[in-house]
């Protein structure tokens, strides 16, 4: 079990003053079987009250207006979690039987069906066809194509932006792990299989020592399901470990973006982002 405290600053610089503007944050873990969020909260510049909620998919929401002029706009969470090793072995079930379980709840219907982000390409359809047919498991069939499919993108930043498709990132065979994550789940879901996106955080050291802050990122990794949810990070082609902490699930990246707003005003903004993380125990 490691104890991990992450920093997260995010927001932006406006090139002139904008009149208001209305945000939404997605930016606090919460408490799952394997995490336990010790201590999280929300500082923004400029000051104004919160709103909090959780929606639909389970993630933690953070609603507020600042409705005074302004320049700046920055919100920095911070968060302490125990975070657990997860060693549960994913279900095994044949494909009949899955296709009748995926049924029979919401939660699976709704993972199955492809978003514009996570629409397949038509070789990567074939692929995941293809190793599925290989694997009377599902379990074992998700884990081939995840691997397979993680393995054969580049990750390489710049290529791609928040807007890509999981289709524009494989013609480039470039992307980073929002583009690995939606093409895996996109992939997934072809074959059958329900896939959700997860968004979150991992700790770059697997040994790392306590009390020294490094510099990181946002993640994002899968679950795909077959009788229970498994995850797996296709980019590092890796179980999830304690050094992931979840932050929020969805269909894919337009479910769980960290900071989603609208302005009012002539300015235009630059987005700021900067993540670190410290290991406590």
């Amino acid at each position: 079990m490691k104890r991990l405290l992450i920093e997260h600053e995010t927001g932006f610089r406006y090139d002139d003053t904008v009149t208001a503007s209305y945000n939404e944050a997605r930016m606090l873990p919460g408490t799952t079987e394997s995490q336990f969020v010790l201590s999280a909260n929300l500082e923004i510049h400029p000051q104004v009250s919160v709103s909090s909620y959780v929606d639909y998919f389970g993630t933690r929401v953070s609603s507020f207006d600042v409705l005074a002029p302004h320049t700046e706009l920055m919100i920095t969470s911070r968060s302490l979690v125990e975070v657990r090793s997860r060693h549960a072995e994913p279900a095994h079930l044949s494909w009949d039987r899955l296709a009748r379980e995926a049924e029979r709840a919401v939660e699976t219907v709704e993972h199955l069906g492809q978003s514009d982000r996570t629409r397949p390409h038509a070789e990567v359809v074939e692929m995941a066809r293809e190793l599925a047919a290989k694997h009377a498991d599902p379990s074992a069939a998700a884990r081939a194509i995840a691997a397979t499919l993680g393995d054969a993108l580049e990750y390489v930043q710049g290529v791609t932006g928040v807007h890509s498709t999981a289709s524009d990132a494989w013609r480039e065979r470039k992307g980073v792990c929002q583009d690995i994550t939606h093409i895996v789940i996109g992939a997934l879901r072809s074959v059958g299989i329900p896939a959700r996106y997860v968004s979150g955080y991992l700790h770059p050291r697997e040994n790392a020592d306590v009390g020294v802050a490094v510099r990181g990122e946002s993640h994002a990794w899968i679950e795909w399901f077959a009788g229970d949810w498994h995850g797996f990070d296709a980019t590092n082609d890796s179980e999830i470990t304690d050094r992931h902490v979840l932050v929020g699930r969805g269909r894919d990246y337009g479910d769980v973006p960290p900071l989603r707003g609208v302005y009012a005003g002539p300015g235009r903004g630059e987005l700021h982002v900067e993540v670190t993380l410290t290991r406590e125990a």
